[in-house]
Order: structure tokens, then C-alpha cells, then sequence
């Protein structure tokens, strides 16, 4: 008799987290109350991640890259293998808690008007990762972000629109865009709108998917109820100066691609003048003070 399908098919890509990827790939299959798989894709790493999970996770499968060919490529490799009707994007540095896997796959199939669905992503002190639930970064709400006004006002819908802080993180709600650290998408959407684009090297890829997913015609969630911890950044510190261009590559990337057709040259320029002087100015402060950080 064939083994029941998988309606949940997890996309890990990992690069030299063996540690972290064993604790994700146990919670994943622990925690699982719904018929699933993982496809794992190795971006090259040299930390033995590949054979491990050979060894201890048999039930997975092993996509084996010649290099790191960022994640977005890497998840678009993985999808070739993925068999279920929901998609999890899912990091090796993410746990996800009993029920997580089994709520979001409930909550697609009881609204199919929803392309994808968010847990509440959490820190290991238990306050909330801002990126599980965004508004999409317009040159305005990029400028209150960056200007520091949303911290000012954490509360205002205008000031703190790209983190939604005018909205309780404790009640389910609608988004513009989750993390792909831990988003579970419909596969049908996938298949309308696309998946990853590799003009995205890391970061921005799923802001770019969400949008599209967006100007398709499905809505986009945030489902506290369904839990994961994120201990962040532990593949981008690996490599933190190329990872801090690349994050500010994809702001641009995402401002050219979807709203600089509609802004004069000199908005563009003064956009463009933004993020660069930004990364000039994070990456002078890396160097004085070894600030390895990213994102913040």
C-alpha cells in the first residue's frame, strides 16, 4: 500500500548550519499532525549538513547544489521535488512548535481565497520577529522606518506601516507579506504567480512572492496561533559584509521591479541615493565597531 501523500512539503535550504538544521528537521517531523515531507537543498556546504541528514532523516530528500546559488535559487531547485499541495518555507534556524504545521495547513484549507499563511515568528525571548507580519516597503514607509520614526511610534498605522504595529500581534489578521522563514504557500498560487525570482540573491524574495501573490488576486495571513522560535542570521553572519549588499541590492531591487515605473527619475534617484548611502554607512560602522548584524 502507497504511503498517503504529503499535503505539506517543507523547503529547508541550508548552508553549514548542520546543528541547527537536525533541531529543525526533528521539530518539523515531530510536531507534524498532517502528512508531510521535507526537501532539503544544500547550498555546497563543507559542514558535513548533506550526510547528516542522509543519516538521521532518511524519510527526506537531499537536493546537493555545486554552490551556494543563493536562497531564492535554491528554494526554486527545491520546488522541482516538492509533491504537496502546500508549501512550507521553512529555515534551519526556525522551530516550529506542536500544532504549527498542522494550523497553517487547516487555515488554507478552509480559506481558499488565502495564497499564504504566516505563524507568529518569535524570538527565543519570546518577543515577536517584526518581519512575521509586514506591510510592503513603499518609498514612504521605507523613509519612516529608516528615519527612525517607527520606533518613535511603534503604535501608529501611518508611522509604523512596514511592521503593522497598529495591529495586536495576538489576533489573527491580514497582511501585505510574511517571512520565508517560516511561510506556508499554496502550491496552486505558486504555480499562477511564480515562485522566487533570482534577480533576489537573499533577502527580498519573499516580499517580492508576496506581492505577487497579492496583485493575483489572494490575500495573505498572519496566524498567531500557530508558533515557531527564530534564532535569525545564522547562514548571513557566515558571510555578513557580502550579506549586508546584498540586503540593500534587494531593496533596490524591489523598489526598481515594482514601484519605480511609476515615480519621476529624480524619486528613483534620491530612493537609490537612500539605500546605497544606508549601506555605506552600516558597513563603515561594521568595520569601526564589528557589528556583524544585517538587518535590524
Amino acid at each position: 500500500m502507497n504511503p498517503r501523500p504529503p499535503l505539506v512539503s517543507a523547503i529547508v535550504v541550508s548552508f553549514n548550519v548542520r546543528d541547527l538544521l537536525v533541531d529543525c528537521l526533528r521539530a518539523f517531523y515531530a510536531c507534524s499532525d498532517v502528512p508531510v515531507e521535507a526537501v532539503v537543498v544544500d547550498n555546497a556546504s563543507v559542514d558535513g549538513s548533506p550526510e547528516m541528514v542522509a543519516r538521521e532523516f532518511p524519510e527526506a530528500k537531499v537536493l546537493r547544489l555545486p554552490g551556494n546559488v543563493g536562497f531564492g535559487r535554491a528554494n526554486n531547485a527545491g520546488l522541482q521535488h516538492a509533491e504537496g499541495r502546500f508549501v512550507l518555507l521553512l529555515n534551519p534556524d526556525v522551530t516550529v512548535m506542536p500544532g504549527c504545521v498542522g494550523r497553517l495547513a487547516d487555515f488554507l484549507l478552509i480559506r481558499p481565497d488565502v495564497g499564504a499563511v504566516g505563524p507568529r515568528l518569535q524570538r527565543p525571548d519570546g518577543s515577536l520577529d517584526l518581519a512575521a507580519r509586514r506591510g510592503f516597503p513603499t518609498p514612504t514607509a521605507a523613509f519612516y522606518r529608516f528615519s527612525g520614526l517607527s520606533r518613535l511610534f511603534p503604535d501608529s498605522q501611518r508611522f509604523n506601516r512596514y511592521n503593522l504595529g497598529h495591529l495586536p500581534p495576538t489576533e489573527p489578521h491580514e497582511i501585505d507579506a510574511g517571512s520565508a522563514a517560516c511561510l506556508m504557500v499554496r502550491r496552486s498560487a505558486i504555480d499562477r504567480v511564480g515562485f522566487f525570482d533570482p534577480d533576489y540573491f537573499m533577502y527580498g524574495e519573499d516580499l517580492d512572492l508576496c506581492y505577487r501573490l497579492k496583485t493575483g488576486g489572494w490575500k495573505i495571513f498572519y496566524l498567531p496561533t500557530a508558533r515557531a522560535v527564530h534564532l535569525k542570521g545564522a547562514s548571513t553572519r557566515q558571510e555578513s559584509v557580502r550579506m549586508l549588499f546584498e540586503f540593500h541590492r534587494a531593496m533596490w531591487t524591489f523598489h526598481y521591479k515594482h514601484y519605480a515605473a511609476d515615480l519621476p527619475a529624480f524619486a528613483n534617484g534620491l530612493v537609490w541615493a537612500s539605500i546605497w548611502g544606508r549601506w555605506a554607512a552600516l558597513a563603515l560602522r561594521a568595520q569601526i565597531a564589528g557589528d556583524r548584524r544585517v538587518s535590524r
